[in-house]
């Protein structure tokens, strides 16, 4: 790389944060932090029992929810089981919504197509409490970046149509649908099979690693799929079709996050700890003033995030304390240049591809 782009790159950093602007609004359901109450009425146990099955037809429903103005409204939605692992091994697999264009025109729900539906795998508080911190998790990277998922929390009620299951109320979320995303940043979704280092936005990398850093998830990958699907595992790619650089992460799917600790998670195979709540730097290599760039970035969201824990009213009391702890364990990590370098620094990935890449001399 020649010396003029090199130092374009690494001046990024420092002015990309205040141009993280998207041109593009939320769509209504996404402008509103507070939690939404709303009813799901459907044959349930019908799309759970298809939960194994690759192909999965979508059964027609009912969404019920109070607006803003505190007024009932109903909507058609279908739904099927979504997702992976959390469809093959939960008491409640996931599922996504289907909701009629025509019919949300001039709704909360407007701009919405298929919207994905976090809620807890198991019966129980404990499950609850997991619902609620994966969200938060969300929430922090919308502080750190536009460049992530919008989230929207509610407390759902669901009613099968069949009474083959009884009728419970969950806290659950739900997801901004990616193309809407790449839409509101003005972005591409890629359909990519793998992604070279050098085609990566590295001061966007560097922040979402850190942010992967701070909620202990080492569940992705941002240059490798995963089985047969597109690159990459729980990243969605977003960039400028045909552009040879210039690919921006998008981190989803934070359940087996050490923040979360959630009792099915466990730690990836080749990293070499036993625990997930262990912090273990898995990130790819930067230079060194782009990663500083996005640790300076996150220090200056402290107060914020600390400030999104501390005001949720649906995470209990002990989870809070213990999360807030968590978090601070992250920046006390961020805020040691001891701590930087020897549990991120020492630790990157892929060294010899930033150095070839940014043409840094060896020692």
């Amino acid at each position: 790389m020649r010396l003029k782009n090199l130092i374009i790159l690494l001046v990024m950093p420092f002015c990309a944060w205040a141009q993280d602007n998207p041109s593009g609004e939320k769509h209504p359901l996404f402008r509103n932090d507070n939690i939404l109450r709303a009813v799901l009425t459907a044959p349930i146990s019908q799309a759970y029992a298809q939960r194994h099955q690759d192909v999965r037809i979508y059964f027609p429903g009912q969404w019920t929810y109070i607006d803003e103005d505190g007024e009932t409204r109903r909507l058609q939605a279908s739904i099927r089981t979504r997702g992976h692992f959390r469809r093959e091994v939960c008491q409640f697999p996931p599922l996504q919504l289907n909701f009629k264009k025509s019919e949300v025109k001039g709704t909360l729900f407007a701009g919405q197509d298929k919207v994905k539906l976090v809620a807890p795998c198991k019966d129980g508080d404990r499950y609850q409490q997991y619902v609620v911190l994966e969200y938060l998790a969300y929430r922090m990277l919308q502080i750190l970046t536009d460049h992530s998922f919008s989230t929207r929390l509610v407390r759902l009620s669901y009613v099968d149509h069949d009474e083959q299951l009884d009728s419970r109320t969950d806290i659950a979320f739900l997801i901004e649908d990616d193309s809407d995303m790449a839409k509101r940043l003005n972005l591409d979704r890629l359909h990519l099979n793998i992604v070279r280092y050098a085609q990566l936005d590295h001061p966007r990398l560097a922040i979402a690693q850190i942010f992967q850093f701070m909620i202990a998830n080492n569940d992705y990958s941002v240059i490798k799929p995963s089985g047969d699907d597109d690159c990459c595992h729980n990243i969605e790619l977003l960039g400028i079709e045909e552009a040879e650089y210039g690919v921006i992460p998008v981190p989803f799917d934070f359940d087996f996050s050490g923040f979360v600790n959630a009792t099915y998670a466990a730690p990836p195979s080749q990293i070499p700890i036993r625990d997930v709540r262990s912090r273990y730097y898995y990130g790819l290599c930067q230079p060194r003033p782009i990663l500083d760039a996005a640790i300076a970035h996150a220090q200056l969201k402290r107060e914020e995030i600390f400030a999104l824990l501390d005001n949720t009213a649906e995470l209990e009391e002990k989870i809070r304390e213990k999360s807030i702890e968590y978090v601070k364990e992250f920046y006390e990590v961020i805020d040691s240049p001891e701590l930087t370098d020897r549990l991120i620094i020492e630790r990157c990935r892929g060294e010899n591809l930033m150095k070839r890449h940014f043409d840094i001399a060896t020692d």
